[in-house]
């Protein structure tokens, strides 16, 4: 049976907020080929660290599982940073870089919001796309920068992915890694400091729901203040 994506679960007006959406079911984000994100960001870092302590046996154990089934094995490898796996997946099928999950998450989205540059390289070197939408049209780089993947964020920025990708709901890269910031991990700022300092960045564009970035950071994170790195320059006239 298909999954339900978030706007089959839910109706919501108009001039709903996503962000706010964002941080109140977030647990419908997928992660996974069939898990349901539900932990607040504590927990997110709990199951990193379970993720990291999972045995070579354990990951052989889940590929023999997938052996049958190249793409899902695709994707679960992207996610789980199986660089030699993935090699192998494409060297017997190509064009199973460019497939996809229910929810359109590509094996390029699964790496990036994984933090796997390794991988992301290879997926890239493989002809992915660099800018493929999910149904909700996050690109990989959206997923990066919601998860303060700053490695993989300018790794996909230097090879091509737009900067200033809109989601359905209107949300920019630079939205995300806004609303997600955390005083306590350096590598959100740090990806906020990233994109502010592109050249190309439209800082200025407003989500669905009317909010720029620069405002969402103001109301929900400690890092408003680098958004000064974009505000226009105080002209002064020199009098001679």
């Amino acid at each position: 049976m298909k999954k339900k994506t978030e706007r089959d679960i839910m109706e919501f007006p108009e001039d709903f907020n996503q962000l706010e959406l964002l941080n109140t079911h977030g647990h419908l984000i997928p992660r996974g080929a069939s898990s349901l994100w539900n932990g607040s960001k504590d927990e997110e870092e709990d199951m990193e660290e379970e993720e990291a302590e999972h045995s070579e046996e354990w990951y052989l154990e889940k590929e023999e599982t997938l052996n049958d089934k190249p793409a899902e094995l695709l994707l679960w490898a992207a996610e789980n940073n199986r660089l030699s796996t993935v090699h192998q997946v494409l060297t017997a099928d190509p064009l199973l870089v460019h497939c996809c999950d229910e929810d359109g998450y590509t094996p390029l989205h699964r790496a990036a919001y994984g933090g796997h540059v390794d991988v992301v390289s290879a997926l890239l070197a493989a002809g992915s796309k660099v800018n493929p939408r999910t149904i909700d049209g996050w690109t990989p780089l959206h997923s990066a920068c919601r998860w303060s993947r700053i490695t993989v964020a300018s790794f996909l920025l230097q090879h091509g992915a737009e900067l200033n990708a809109q989601t359905n709901g209107g949300l920019t890269p630079l939205h995300l890694a806004a609303s997600h910031t955390s005083a306590s991990k350096t590598d959100s700022a740090h990806t906020l400091e990233l994109l502010l300092s592109q050249r190309h960045l439209k800082a200025g564009l407003r989500s669905n729901s009317g909010e720029t970035a620069s405002e969402l950071a103001r109301r929900s994170g400690p890092h408003h203040f680098l958004f000064e790195m974009v505000e226009d320059s105080v002209n002064v006239l020199l009098v001679s």
